[in-house]
């Protein structure tokens, strides 16, 4: 469906949900791929489980930041509307 987003979709809630675990099971995966490595004496193993993990961290950061973001942009559409509110109302008064 061109310019259908995935909330439009449905799938918003379970895709949001998906790509939080998606983050926790990197940095679960990479600690083990971590710890295998250190074990094994495997530097490029160790290395692997490294990047994995950081890059589960940097997932669920991006998650938090686009939630801060989606709360201020809610907040400012209330703001809007309750400009628009008063707008409406003064206008009617006149």
């Amino acid at each position: 469906m061109p310019g259908a987003t995935l909330g439009a979709l449905g799938i918003t809630d379970s895709w949001e949900e998906w790509y939080t675990m998606s983050g926790k099971s990197d940095q679960v995966k990479g600690q083990v791929k971590e710890a295998a490595g250190a074990l094994t004496g495997d530097k490029d193993l160790e290395s692997e489980g490294k990047a994995d993990r950081r890059a589960g961290e940097a997932k669920e950061k991006a998650d938090h930041v686009k939630d801060k973001v989606k709360d201020v942009v809610d907040d400012a559409e209330g703001k809007v509307e309750d400009v628009i509110d008063k707008a409406k109302d003064a206008v009617h008064r006149k």
